[in-house]
């Protein structure tokens, strides 16, 4: 691996094994999160349930893990040191999917070097974007992708807020041929572009639609949504938490009485399960750099999901 800002493999493995000593605050947790209903819990961690990718049929854990700001942190960084434990609570709930971005500043870079020492090798699903104009600039920034994540296949690119999409489109369907790149899509983060994204997705085939998606952010449930479901489509559900303002509204607020029949223990578990209980959705994946959250929000994909009416509660909740 390559050595960065004077981090040695022998440094980042001794941050991997921190990571080990503080995911005793997953096990102190284990007893709040919930087995799966199609995975029995076996003699290590339960195995958080899983849905169809549409296009190959491949099974895909319900929570991943975004990793805007979060992991724009250099070695050195107090935050940095926590992030090895963020990981290692993702795979041991059962999660694969970790999202990244040339435009997140060091997250891929920081993504990668702690993949490179994870043992045993890492389960993760690597989605990453392409974020610029012009075919040989999005070569370019594709291949410093895939040197900074340290890998030789993306599972998963993405052409970020549809930027000069026209031009990357038939180079990730070429790296896809090649098995470069395993699947591609789309994504946006804002209402305003529903237009352009709806038109993309009737106009071309792609296997994943990245959206914003929340409880206090539901304008995707109209057209987007169900088209994705016409045409095979993934959804990956960014901003799930509606930019962080939703949190703020709901602490206070006393979770509904029938949280233990869906076996919910937090807001923000519930407002995960909200949307993982649309039948258009795949994954979701909020961000954190913080061990305890990242076990928290992966117990949304435990136990049984909400059902319509209780969906209705929640939005009424909000007002």
């Amino acid at each position: 691996m390559r050595h960065t800002e004077g981090y040695s493999r022998r440094r980042l493995l001794t941050l991997a094994a921190q990571a080990a000593a503080l995911l005793t605050i997953d096990r102190a947790l284990a007893g709040s999160v919930a087995p799966t209903a199609t995975a029995p819990p076996t003699a290590g961690d339960q195995t958080m349930q899983t849905r169809a990718i549409p296009s190959s049929s491949e099974a895909l854990p319900m929570v991943g893990l975004g990793t805007y700001r979060g992991f724009d942190v250099a070695p050195g960084d107090p935050v940095y040191r926590q992030l090895p434990a963020v990981l290692e609570a993702l795979f041991r709930k059962g999660g694969t999917l970790i999202d990244s971005s040339p435009m997140y500043g060091r997250a891929e870079q920081t993504t990668g070097e702690l993949l490179s020492i994870h043992e045993p090798r890492s389960p993760a699903f690597l989605a990453t974007k392409v974020w610029t104009r012009g075919r040989k600039e999005g070569i370019a920034q594709m291949e410093q992708s895939f040197r900074l994540l340290q890998t030789e296949r993306i599972d998963l690119m993405q052409i970020h807020n549809l930027l000069d999409w026209q031009t990357h489109l038939p180079m990730l369907r070429e790296w896809q041929e090649q098995g470069r790149i395993r699947y591609i899509g789309i994504t946006h983060y804002t209402s305003s572009a529903y237009d352009e994204v709806e038109a993309v997705l009737k106009a071309e085939k792609l296997d994943f639609l990245q959206i914003n998606y929340a409880l206090d952010d539901r304008a995707v449930e109209k057209r987007i949504l169900p088209l994705c479901r016409e045409r095979g489509v993934a959804v990956i559900c960014n901003r799930p938490f509606g930019g962080g303002g939703l949190l703020a509204r709901l602490k206070g607020k006393s979770l509904p009485a029938w949280v233990s029949d869906v076996q919910v223990n937090s807001w923000p578990q519930l407002a995960l399960k909200f949307l993982l209980a649309h039948p258009a959705v795949t994954c979701v994946i909020p961000g954190t750099s913080n061990p305890r959250y990242m076990v928290d929000n992966a117990g949304a994909g435990f136990g049984p999901m909400l059902t319509d009416a209780q969906r209705h509660q929640l939005i009424a909740l909000l007002g």
